[in-house]
């Protein structure tokens, strides 16, 4: 790519983000979303979230993996099982990096 195109491409996505950001200011009280649609907004963090987090835990150098030698994997299970038994942020961390560490020493 040459530079020029280098800066087309940050201004034209800047000028994206901002518009997009910029509807529902515009819009004002005046822009009601469906009651659907704002039920389904609420999931959209979460969603974020996993899209983010799923690809990153199952990414091995060699592919997608869900073998015993994916540590990032059994720890994040195990922290997830941790918080959704104690529902304690610390904790989960704690567990989590635990279990990644034991891994990672013997295995």
């Amino acid at each position: 790519m040459s530079t020029l195109q280098i800066w087309l491409a940050i201004i034209g996505m800047g000028l994206i983000t901002a518009l997009t950001r910029a509807l529902f200011l515009i819009g004002g009280e005046r822009m009601i979303l469906p009651d659907r649609l704002q039920r389904a907004l609420r999931y959209a963090p979460a969603a974020a979230l996993a899209a983010v987090v799923i690809p990153d835990v199952l990414q091995t150098p060699d592919g997608l993996s869900v073998a015993l030698s994916n540590h990032a994997l059994y720890a994040s299970l195990a922290g997830l099982a941790w918080y959704l038994w104690r529902r304690s942020m610390l904790g989960t961390i704690i567990v989590g990096m635990l279990v990644f560490t034991l891994l990672r020493l013997f295995t």
